[in-house]
């Protein structure tokens, strides 16, 4: 078993993620098996009940894992299928050894940190990288080096390089390198005080991934070298690109493939990224332009919705069109939300498609109902997913059924027209974490609808992250009035798909399929909401 492990320096955001994804990839195309493991040093066991405004999207797992977005990058870079067993974090590894305290497994031993701690991490990782079967195990060490919290995963890493060896250990460390003044000089010396920091605790990185606005001087390499005691070709340039699938490319063609084979002593063989290279192709050639606005409430931090921006990228790739988004956080202020809905309407006017995506909470939830009013009357491509589905049963129950109080029970618990309920499940769960309808589920679709054509087959199995759902005691009397429920959960209670005959695409989801979009193969639902969004563009400009 052969273990990279991918820390970073500086500061925050600068990129592990990709790093370790991109390398990855390179692996995997080099005919290695290939898994990765993300390490957060953050008290809870999983992303679950964190804000998106804290931590960025809730990436969801087949298993039902609810983890850190640096998942969803791995599974859509080595088209692999992780578990939450892939996502350690510091709340998982204390829970592990005090429920193992409390029963005596330590036959009365003091439990420290370490060794008890870090044995726990070194074990969690090597168990995940054996189950996987993977030849290469990439593992993302999340925070910065230097934060207390990260500690006792930096130690497990350090003893691990120890213990297997570095012919089977590797260090991969990405930094940030400035460019300061007019005279735009390259400055190094942050990443020499972050390699001084990784050192000082027993680790010696063995390639440096430099982050750049700007490709890296021979004369920065070298100075890199000098100091950090790197081999002046595993000095890499990561500098800055017009999009991230071009990074496995940029890696590629600084030989880190071959750094890797040198250092693990693995044998060397021919990478064959055209499959990807024809992807970055059809990305970058695409011509013209769809604006499709995202209707929420977390558009304030755009990666609150990075798979659904991803998921964008490859259905617009596969369209050959570039999809431009309009972030537009969904009005709700009682004072004065007539003015804010004129001006998001006045936006959406502009836009040839409108995604109303998940959400917690009732904030905003007005302004997305006067969202998919505004598609439904204008004919305008809509797609809603999970809450958006609900909420456009919701405005359809409203206005074209005179139900003016249909709403949510999540809402208004009061409401004489509940279309959307609680899961009979969820009634006596108590905590939040982990209890939610989670994960990969079997749907059944009806065919002649349009979820049929947009799938191609019966049996679908997506992601879910859900509490509520259509209420079953009014599904008949919303279909009678013309909407149609076009996929069912296996045991056929659940509404799995809705959709509206008779307009171009009018369609929403209680699932999440931006979550199983990739490059080669994007999802189904965002592949026909740009068709239609280019469609409708073309038939806005022929009349």
């Amino acid at each position: 078993m052969k273990y990279i492990f991918v820390t970073g320096g500086v500061l925050s955001g600068l990129g592990k993620g990709i790093a370790t994804s991109s390398i990855g990839l390179l692996l995997k195309r080099c005919g290695y098996k290939v898994t990765a493991i993300k390490i957060d040093p953050y008290l809870n066991c999983d992303a679950g009940t964190m804000n998106p405004y804290e931590h960025g999207e809730v990436f969801v797992l087949h298993d039902g894992g609810e983890v850190d977005l640096d998942l969803g990058n791995y599974e859509r870079f080595l088209d692999t299928e992780l578990s939450s067993e892939h996502n350690i974090t510091t709340g998982k590894v204390y829970l592990s050894v005090i429920d193992r305290e409390r029963k005596g497994d330590y036959l009365g031993k003091t439990v420290q940190i370490i060794p008890h701690i870090v044995n726990e991490i070194k074990t969690s990782i090597t168990r995940v990288a054996v189950s996987a079967g993977a030849d290469v195990c990439m593992v993302e060490m999340g925070g910065t080096v230097g934060d207390i919290e990260s500690m006792p995963f930096l130690e497990a890493a350090r003893q691990m390089h120890m213990e297997h060896g570095p012919e089977n250990v590797i260090f991969v460390h990405t930094t940030l390198i400035p460019i300061m003044g007019v005279v735009g000089e390259q400055k190094t010396k942050p990443t020499q005080h972050s390699v001084k920091e990784l050192r000082s605790i027993g680790i010696q990185p063995n390639i440096i991934v430099g982050r750049c606005s700007e490709p890296l001087d021979a004369s920065t390499k070298e100075k890199i070298s000098l100091f950090c005691n790197v081999r002046p070709e595993a000095v890499i340039s990561a500098h800055d690109l017009k999009n991230t699938y071009k990074v496995p490319l940029l890696l590629q063609e600084q030989n880190v493939v071959g750094i890797i084979h040198g250092l693990l002593r693995m044998k060397e063989m021919p990478c064959d990224m055209e499959p990807w290279s024809d992807f970055v192709d059809r990305f970058e050639s695409s011509e013209g332009v769809v604006r499709i606005a995202i209707v929420g409430k977390y558009t304030g931090l755009k990666d609150s919705y990075i798979s659904h921006y991803k998921a964008f990228e490859h259905a617009g790739a596969e369209c050959g069109v570039n999809v431009e988004l309009e972030w537009i956080d969904a009005p709700e202020a009682e004072h004065d939300f007539e003015k804010e809905k004129r001006v998001m309407l006045s936006r959406l006017a502009e836009c040839h498609g409108i995604l109303v995506p998940g959400g917690f909470g009732s904030r905003g939830t007005r302004g997305k109902l006067e969202a998919v009013r505004f598609a439904r009357e204008n004919d305008v491509p809509f797609l809603g997913i999970c809450l958006g589905l609900q909420i456009a049963v919701t405005e359809f129950a409203r206005n074209v059924m005179g139900l003016e109080k249909a709403n949510s029970t999540e809402f208004d618990p009061d409401t004489p027209h509940p279309v959307v309920d609680i899961l009979p499940e969820q009634l006596r769960v108590k905590n939040k974490g982990g209890t939610m309808r989670l994960g990969a589920q079997k749907s059944i679709i009806r065919p002649g609808t349009l979820a049929y054509r947009l799938y191609g087959k019966e049996v679908i199995y997506e992601r879910h992250r859900h509490r509520y759902e259509i209420n079953p005691a009014m599904i008949e009397s919303i279909e009678r009035a013309g909407w149609v429920f076009s996929a069912v959960s296996d045991d056929g209670i659940k509404m799995e798909i809705g959709e509206l005959p008779g307009k171009l695409f009018h369609i929403g989801s209680q699932f999440h399929p931006e979550f199983l979009s990739h490059p080669n193969r994007p999802a189904p639902l965002f592949l026909g909401l740009v068709r239609a969004a280019v469609e409708f563009k073309e038939r806005e400009a022929g009349s």
